[in-house]
């Protein structure tokens, strides 16, 4: 991690002017970091419906860096050499809210940064999901998979916007000659999760800290892989580093499966709580399966995840056990 950026010839290569959208998310934070100390200048633009300014702290004041506040969904100029563009809420809970502005982060968002870096000519990745693959009839999932996608149910907003934003990058691509890169994301995790997001991991770590009941939507048999967020950076960093004409997509993730019950089950046991498991109804169109083909990752980019999942939740359990301190501090204080 934080190692200098070469070219292809082992050549140290000059600062580059990066911006970052979603800048003050989850991944965008930790993305903003890497890039900071990997020795870039780095912009940050996030209309923070999601993402918090907290999350940037430790970036705020360093010569390197700049916040903007801004919405993707409006056109925005500035001077790059290379755009990763993450904008959008990503966890059911968030882009459910409202829907139809969901939809337009993902297609108009992607227009105007596909737009952003055909005039000045940046190479630009899209942080895709494995949203796209839908209730996957295929176990694992490669990139060649066209998926199983519900294009009228809830979750459509986040998963046709994406697919369409990928569309857009592949007919920019071929019509402009635009250096783009696409990543699929799946189920990732780490420190600065936003601790309302719904997600099983920040789910389950609040609930147990907190000592309340853990729910579990369904019988908990379904299952997923899980990224440690130092992981994912890493594996966004090497995608964009890759030679011209390599534009994925590239499924980045954590091949190794667990039930969404013994998930549960490790969390209590590391949160050291007494706290039961409650089941609640599966919410629709839910996937009963998630796992990555990461193959091509470890061809092209010579990438798979490192850090174990037991020390990956014990970093996550200590950032919201610091993250639910602080907050009652607050509420003490008045």
């Amino acid at each position: 991690m934080g190692e200098r950026t070469e070219n292809e010839a082992g050549e140290a290569l000059p600062p580059r002017r990066i911006l970052v959208t979603g800048g003050a998310g989850f991944l965008g934070s930790h993305l903003c970091e890497r890039l900071v100390r990997d020795g870039h200048d780095v912009v940050s633009a996030d209309n923070y419906f999601t993402g918090r300014k907290d999350n940037l702290a430790a970036l705020f004041g360093k010569p390197r860096f700049e916040a903007l506040r801004h919405d993707v969904t409006f056109p925005l100029y500035v001077e790059v050499d290379e755009i990763y563009n993450l904008a959008c809420p990503a966890s059911p809970v968030h882009y459910q809210f409202d829907p139809v502005q969901t939809t337009k982060t993902s297609v108009v968002g992607a227009i105007n940064m596909l737009g952003l870096a055909k005039r000045t000519k940046a190479k630009v990745l899209q942080a895709s999901t494995s949203e796209v693959y839908g209730d996957p009839d295929v176990h694992p999932q490669t990139e060649e998979y066209r998926g199983n996608v519900n294009p009228l149910g809830p979750r459509a907003c986040y998963d046709e916007g994406k697919r369409c934003a990928e569309t857009l990058f592949f007919d920019y691509h071929r019509q402009h000659a635009t250096r783009i890169k696409v990543v699929r994301i799946f189920n990732t995790y780490g420190p600065r999760m936003h601790p309302s997001d719904g997600r099983v991991v920040s789910n389950f770590i609040i609930q147990a800290l907190r000592g309340e009941d853990v729910t579990i939507y369904g019988d908990g048999s379904q299952t997923r892989a899980f990224c440690y967020v130092d992981d994912m950076i890493e594996g966004f960093v090497r995608m964009m580093q890759t030679p011209e004409g390599t534009t994925g997509p590239v499924n980045l993730g954590n091949p190794h499966e667990i039930t969404v019950r013994e998930l549960a089950e490790r969390i209590i046991a590391l949160a050291g709580r007494r706290a039961r498991i409650v089941h609640r109804p599966l919410p629709a169109d839910d996937p009963m399966q998630r796992c990555p083909d990461i193959g091509l990752a470890r061809r092209l980019l010579g990438w798979e995840p490192a850090v174990p999942l037991e020390l990956g939740l014990e970093r996550t359990l200590s950032y919201f056990d610091r993250f639910l301190t602080g907050a009652a501090h607050e509420r003490a204080q008045g």
